[in-house]
């Protein structure tokens, strides 16, 4: 099937969603919404709404050794928040591991690596111009390694 609109999503408290065209190669991407430090889930399914993806791909995640009960917990949520929303607005969804879509884009795990490609990917794009840019660059790239 041929997308004219697909959004990766870079899950937790401080990711990033994108809306990736890929016949105009062009990408629209933001930090989630936040509010009381929590993925302000109507913002989000505005963004969903307004981009009207016609599929989601989202990293895969789980929890990490070593990571704090409560941190764990509060990714956990910010986790499912993401998924309702998509959910809820009917979005098919597709889960792909960190390893997976990164190995298809000829990645390492290095997050700076990442808002490298993606500025080649985008070059005229501001969206990553910035060190923390780099969730915003994962969510774009996580959407392009799904027409890869």
């Amino acid at each position: 099937m041929k997308y004219t609109c697909i959004m990766g999503v870079d899950p937790g408290i401080s990711g990033a969603v994108a809306f990736y065209f890929p016949d105009e190669n062009r990408v629209s991407a933001y930090d989630v919404p936040v509010v009381d430090n929590q993925i302000n889930g109507p913002a989000l399914a505005d963004l969903v709404r307004q981009y009207a993806p016609e599929i989601a791909i989202v990293e895969a995640v789980h929890s990490m050794p070593k990571q704090g009960v409560a941190s764990t917990f509060k990714f956990g949520v910010a986790y499912g928040i993401a998924l309702g929303v998509i959910g809820a607005c009917h979005i098919p969804m597709v889960l792909v591991t960190p390893t997976s879509w990164k190995k298809k884009l000829r990645l390492s795990a290095d997050k700076e690596e990442s808002r490298a490609a993606a500025i080649r990917q985008f070059p005229s794009n501001p969206s990553f111009s910035r060190k923390k840019d780099h969730g915003r660059a994962e969510a774009a790239l996580i959407a392009v390694s799904f027409v890869s």
